[in-house]
């Protein structure tokens, strides 16, 4: 076999922004489907380990434990009439003529459950986690159908708040999309329909405040955008805003519908390029309690498919809301701004002035554009498309609050991402899955430290804090960067950051701005590691191909022979480092040891001895399999 063919495969380029580390993982807690799920939604209260997934005619209600799931499966079939009804009408996808479960939700004590029934919405409660009933009590609610969309590929987004629900239904086949209160004891209310432009939602948020009344949602979508260039994708981003205290209008004006609501255009892209990304595919918000600063990060799509995520801050959303002109209104506003969240049962200048009733309903968008935070999206890889993700704050040893993306892709991985004011850096990838499948859904629980991630196939939970992962020394575990985990010099172990710890008197070492592990107070003393070299006994007409397991994929990597008298570069394959018979590299007796030097700090992490042992190997067997053999071989001792 010619050797330069066999050394093509091995030509890889580690890009800059990888992971830096890659993790294969497949933890006993999971759950399989019996059939695949292909929609799924996700409910999961923080502080409980089980967790309820939503599936075609199916409620799973998962228990995690560290040895495995209990699972209860509820049927919820369509109802036969509505199957009928369904396919008849000549459903998008036959397939869809079913119950799908779109919506699990609690409010307050109540189990709200609703699904495609077939195209036919239905709602029901979910009594003891076993038994689903009509919905009674508790309140009013909306018609299902302004709850569940009729099939599960129209997205529907809901979201409990203050004793109610708030539902955002998508626009499909001629129907407008809608933002409504749905259930409980609070008016329900509907967005207008010159308000929406066929909107597709991404996601929804509580923005909280000190003042109750202040209290705000935001509803995060694209529109459809008529003026778009032939090139450009026909949508445009947008951030919706309600007050969780309006109750409606006056019976002549907006008397079932919002009275604050506004609308904001969200932009994504390099600055003021062309290069823009306008499908707002999903969003998620990270804000400290009672606070109204935090973070928005959305996920966005170009005409290309391409996937980049932006982040923006809640302050600057706030001041757009609170201080920008109306797009189309230049009058000056009488009393107080249209728009603006007050208390119940006020009138004086408030939510009933009929002025400012008339501004918000013919008005409803600021001039404002919401641009993120460094002007363009997030340095991540491209490589694969992000499918879903979901967020986390974390108070770090030195008492500051760091934001951790997990982000779902196309082929099953979750990045785990550390955002800081210098930038975005990559913790470690997950591979996750034996079926290798889009990630569809997760659910995060800050409150007990678990990340559940769904595919279509399976569901899996992961720790957030994985610290064990990083390795056994203090060097190790200061360049992970995970804002979970610390050094403990007493344990002299790299741990999970304890609930409740205290940054003052704490012994726990952290460096979560810069990738530098000079606080462990190793320089001086680290000592270069050696490792006993493996011996490899070489026939002289055999092609030898060397392996180095990379760990980091942030260092650098390099072969040298007997005590650096010759430095040799790696030719990559997957996770190997791997050196083979180049011009100028000679593989014959002496030690080659594999070198890793990151931050400064220089590791051997393998070694081999090459003897020759002078013997012939037969010309077929060296012809087809010596090169890869050798290397296959190599491989297996280091597993």
């Amino acid at each position: 076999m010619n050797s330069f063919i066999l050394l093509s495969l091995f030509a890889a380029v580690i890009a800059g922004k990888s992971p830096r580390l890659k993790f294969v993982v497949h933890e006993p807690s999971r759950f399989h489907f019996t059939k695949p799920e292909n929609y799924i939604s996700m409910y999961h209260q923080e502080g409980s380990d089980t967790l309820y997934v939503g599936g075609q005619a199916m409620i799973y209600v998962l228990t995690f434990t560290d040895r495995g799931v209990r699972d209860l499966q509820i049927p919820a079939a369509s109802d036969q009439t509505a199957i009928d009804t369904c396919k008849a009408k000549a459903a998008p996808l036959e397939l869809e003529c079913d119950n799908f479960i779109t919506v699990i939700q609690k409010v307050n004590d109540t189990f709200i459950v609703c699904g495609t029934n077939a195209g036919s919405p239905r709602c029901w409660m979910l009594v003891n986690d076993t038994v689903l009933t009509d919905v009674q009590g508790s309140g009013q609610i909306a018609s299902a159908s302004d709850i569940s969309p009729p099939y599960p590929s129209q997205r529907s987004i809901s979201l409990p708040a203050d004793g109610s629900l708030y539902s955002a239904m998508s626009s499909v086949g001629g129907h407008a999309g809608s933002i409504r209160r749905t259930f409980g004891s609070q008016k329900l209310l509907k967005t207008e329909n010159i308000w929406l432009l066929n909107p597709q939602f991404a996601g929804a948020a509580i923005i909280p405040s000190s003042q109750k009344f202040k209290e705000e949602i935001y509803f995060f979508f694209s529109e459809f955008n008529k003026t778009a260039r032939v090139d450009e994708e026909p949508y445009r981003a947008r951030i919706g805003r309600i007050c969780t205290v309006d109750e409606g209008g006056i019976k002549a004006l907006l008397a079932d519908s919002w009275t604050t609501f506004m609308k904001a255009r969200v932009m994504c892209g390099a600055g003021n390029t062309q290069q823009q990304y306008n499908n707002m595919k999903q969003a998620v918000v990270l804000t400290a309690q009672d606070k109204r600063a935090g973070v928005m990060y959305g996920l966005f799509s170009n005409a290309w498919g391409r996937t980049v995520i932006c982040a923006y801050s809640i302050e600057d959303i706030d001041q757009a809301f609170s201080t920008s002109k109306l797009k189309g209104y230049s009058s000056p506003f009488i009393g107080s701004r249209p728009g603006m969240c007050v208390r119940k049962n006020s009138t004086a200048g408030g939510q009933n002035d009929i002025k400012n009733l008339g501004v918000i309903r013919y008005h409803p968008e600021i001039e404002d554009v919401i641009r993120p935070v460094g002007v363009a999206p997030l340095d991540l890889p491209t490589d694969d498309q992000i499918t879903h993700t979901v967020a986390d704050i974390v108070l770090a040893v030195n008492d500051e609050h760091y934001s951790v993306l997990y982000l779902g892709t196309e082929q099953g991985k979750v990045l785990k991402v550390l955002h800081t004011s210098e930038g975005v850096f990559i913790i470690s990838q997950y591979s996750l899955f034996h079926n290798e499948g889009p990630v569809l859904n997760m659910a995060i629980d800050s409150q007990k430290g678990h990340l559940y991630v769904g595919t279509a196939m399976e569901v899996q939970r992961l720790p957030l804090a994985d610290c064990s992962r990083y390795g056994d020394t203090c060097r190790e575990c200061i360049l992970s960067r995970d804002p979970y985990c610390g050094w403990d010099r007493a344990r002299r172990k790299c741990i999970a950051i304890p609930p409740g710890y205290n940054v003052t008197s704490g012994a726990l070492i952290q460096n979560l701005d810069h990738s530098n592990s000079s606080v462990c107070g190793e320089a001086a003393a680290l000592k270069q590691r050696r490792t006993s070299p493996r011996e490899v006994v070489v026939q002289s007409n055999t092609s030898i191909f060397l392996p180095c397991p990379v760990r980091s994929f942030h260092a650098t990597y390099r072969w040298e022979k007997d005590n650096c008298i010759k430095n040799y570069p790696c030719l990559f394959s997957g996770d190997f480092c791997v050196l083979g018979p180049i011009i100028d590299t000679p593989l014959k007796e002496g030690v080659f040891r594999c070198m890793a030097t990151e931050d400064g700090f220089k590791v051997e992490v393998i070694s081999f001895r090459l003897v020759n042992d002078g013997r012939l190997l037969a010309a077929s067997l060296a012809s087809t399999l010596g090169p890869s053999l050798l290397l296959a071989v190599a491989t297996l001792w280091l597993h």
